[in-house]
């Protein structure tokens, strides 16, 4: 088959595209850049707002005109919560649901591909290193999905609907990918999940049973491959603890922590179903970069969450400001159907919510500029990733998420390089790469 694969959402819907992206490819199937080419479109969709929802079905449609011979396949948590009105969407000939996506790869195949079908158990890992060989243009980092699922019941959160319960991957499998990965090329895997401090696995030997966490799986990561660099995702706050942190000892190790705060005001994580106030939020934020220095704290905060009130919103921005985070994702409150937060009174109108996320995203950009601004001067490794439009310009990450643009005339791709950060750009940084005189 022919297959154009493309996602919306989070990061943990980038890694399961990446991951049958290379089963695909280690099948002998042909990925293609463009959905005109293509006689399969992927398409992973996220419910997780309102707008998201709405941007799932637009961009379905529009690949549906610019391919009106193709198969579309949707998939991910739009296609899990509204089946029936995603299955009316214009070409669409099948819908895999979040519980099924594991074999989505077979189940394609077999429905277009006259494939027989076979038992699917997660076969990422061996066919990584094939795909080495099929053509496939690698990438410089890879998504690693380590969980799925959340059993957490905040009120305006819909993916415990969409993805379920919570529940983990084998360690022996993950590491077994991330060799792969690693074999092939991969400078930095990022372990995704819906929560990632969620990875839980029970282990029995000779009769007796084993808890086995994030900081085993972290552990076992670094001890069994020679990745380069690994980062963290989506950790909860109050899961945060020394073990954890102490792990950050390792170089490889980078040095980045995404926390979610959702609100700056303790009244409001209260109403949210959070279980921890402000203050321990800072705690949390405290304590790691105590241990880690240079640590970038990055984070989620909602707006216009129902009754939010004006001295509610003005603690959150000033409780944001404080923080000195490296980037923070702003998203006003979006009511999902299902949720405890959509029968909540009080519903804060879309105009002061339109305002209050301009006003919460003028605070994360200048928080971005400062953190960015501390570390100008100073040289720090980039893995260079991709090159810009015009020649000679690359753009990489250091380990502690600071995007990094640099000119040269030798290709970069896939290189980590010693770079000093001397001045601020738009998103980022400028840097300059040693000289050898």
């Amino acid at each position: 088959m022919k297959v154009f694969l493309q996602t919306l959402g989070c990061k943990l819907n980038e890694s399961e595209l990446e991951a049958w992206t290379r089963e695909y490819a280690a099948r002998g199937d042909e990925i293609v850049t463009d959905p005109r080419a293509a006689d399969t479109i992927i398409l992973n969709t996220c419910t997780v707002t309102a707008q998201a929802a709405r941007k799932s079905r637009n961009l379905a449609r529009h690949l549906a005109r610019e391919n009106e011979n193709a198969q579309i396949v949707l998939t991910g948590c739009y296609a899990s919560m509204s089946p029936e009105q995603a299955r009316g969407l214009p070409n669409v000939a099948l819908i895999v649901p979040n519980a099924d996506k594991d074999a989505l790869v077979n189940l394609t195949r077999e429905r277009f591909g006259d494939f027989p079908y076979f038992s699917y158990f997660s076969s990422v890992s061996q066919n990584a290193e094939r795909a080495g060989t099929s053509g496939l243009n690698l990438r410089t980092r890879a998504f690693v999905k380590i969980e799925d699922g959340c059993n957490m019941s905040c009120a305006y959160c819909i993916i415990p609907l969409a993805r379920g319960r919570a529940r983990s991957r084998s360690q022996n499998e993950i590491i077994d990918e991330i060799k792969s990965l690693v074999d092939n090329g991969y400078q930095e895997v990022i372990l995704t999940g819906v929560q990632i401090s969620d990875y839980r696995l029970e282990e029995r030997e000779n009769g007796n049973g084993r808890l086995r966490g994030l900081c085993d799986l972290v552990s076992e990561i670094l001890r069994e491959t020679d990745l380069p660099r690994l980062r963290l995702t989506s950790i909860a706050p109050w899961d945060l603890d020394t073990e954890l942190l102490d792990m950050f000892a390792d170089t490889r190790l980078c040095r980045h922590l995404h926390l979610s705060l959702q609100s700056g005001s303790t009244t409001v994580l209260r109403r949210m179903r959070r279980p921890y106030t402000a203050e321990q939020f800072a705690d949390a934020v405290e304590m790691a970069r105590a241990k880690i220095p240079d640590v970038a704290i990055t984070t989620d905060v909602i707006v216009g969450f129902p009754g939010e009130a004006d001295v509610e919103f003005q603690e959150s921005i000033a409780f944001v400001e404080r923080m000195n985070f490296a980037r923070v994702h702003v998203f006003p409150y979006s009511a999902r159907e299902g949720t405890l937060a959509a029968k909540f009174p009080l519903h804060v109108s879309e105009l002061v919510k339109d305002a209050r996320a301009k006003a919460m995203q003028r605070v994360a950009d200048a928080s971005q500029r400062n953190f960015s601004q501390q570390h100008i001067g100073r040289t720090f490794p980039v893995l260079y990733e991709e090159q810009a439009n015009h020649a000679g310009i690359w753009t990489g990450y250091t380990d502690n998420y600071i995007r990094v643009t640099t000119r040269s005339n030798e290709n970069l791709s896939n290189r980590i390089l010693p770079t000093r950060l001397v001045e601020l750009v738009d998103d980022g940084v400028r840097g300059e790469l040693p000289t050898n005189d």
